[in-house]
């Protein structure tokens, strides 16, 4: 594993070569993105406005890769309990936290970017990767006892975002007019894979020469994210220009991934994004 970012972040007055673009960044002021917002209560309903909804969800996912989902069954309470289990996590003294660090040659554990090839140059984050399902792929071992609710608390969340899954696949075929309204959700099979990922971009003096983590599009289904509440960071690749992704409060974001753009051949489009750093946060 590399040196703890979060580490080097505070103890270095210039971070390592291998953290820096060759080329930089390419700007880091771009506009907002305007992104469309869903309401999931509505999707699940069988009310005359369900309908709009989906054609709305139809006509979001022709035309963007990322959406903001409200309404979602996931309690603002529950949300903020999420963050905090998670800034509690990555609070925590290294030497506590590199009990979850991750074996090498493995992706789950507590860690930072895998150097895949020579010469490759490093995402400006920290990071604690989990498989939470199938149960069996679970490794137990790097999953954090310290904070004492953080399994609780993933479990948790992982129940309510495949609640939300399920809904959303399901509209998404009833967009498309298919005549099997599970059709998606029974691609998955009866096990999905589900990885949680939480992050942790430390602070940095230079935006213009280092990326939290670099652009890249998800090989999975969807990927749901929840926004810290004050610190923007995520940008989208939309008709070949950066966006800004905003903060929507209590809102879930989701990116749709390759997976369900093959699925729906092409109709659905699927996202290229990047996280940037931030000078002071």
């Amino acid at each position: 594993m590399a040196s703890v970012v979060q580490d080097l972040s505070t103890a270095v007055a210039a971070p390592p070569e291998k953290y820096i673009l060759k080329d930089g960044i390419d700007g880091v002021d771009f506009p907002m993105l305007e992104v469309p917002v869903i309401d999931l209560s509505l999707l699940n309903s069988s009310s005359p406005e369900s309908e709009r909804e989906v054609e709305k969800l139809k006509l979001a996912f022709s035309s963007f890769s990322y959406i903001q989902v409200v309404n979602s069954g996931v309690e603002e309470s529950f949300m903020d309990e999420v963050h905090s289990t998670t800034k509690q996590f990555f609070s925590l003294l290294t030497e506590e936290k590199m009990k979850c660090a991750r074996p090498k040659d493995h992706l789950d554990g507590y860690g930072n970017d895998t150097v895949f090839y020579e010469n490759h140059t490093l995402d400006w984050n920290d990071r604690l990767y989990l498989t939470v399902k199938p149960e069996t792929q679970r490794k137990l071992n790097v999953w954090p006892q310290n904070p004492a609710n953080f399994r609780k608390v993933l479990l948790e969340f992982t129940s309510k975002l495949e609640k939300m899954n399920e809904i959303l696949l399901k509209a998404m075929s009833r967009s498309l007019k298919l005549q099997d309204e599970g059709c998606f959700v029974k691609q998955f099979g009866e096990n999905p894979t589900v990885l949680s990922r939480f992050n942790m971009y430390p602070p940095f003096p230079r935006p213009d020469q280092v990326l939290a983590v670099k652009a890249h599009g998800d090989a999975s289904g969807m990927t749901y994210l929840l926004q810290d509440k004050q610190v923007e960071g995520l940008q989208t690749l939309q008709d070949g220009q950066w966006y800004k992704v905003p903060i929507i409060p209590n809102a879930l974001g989701l990116t749709l991934a390759i997976s369900l753009r093959i699925m729906s051949n092409g109709i659905f489009k699927s996202s290229i994004h990047r996280v940037v750093t931030n000078r002071d946060k």
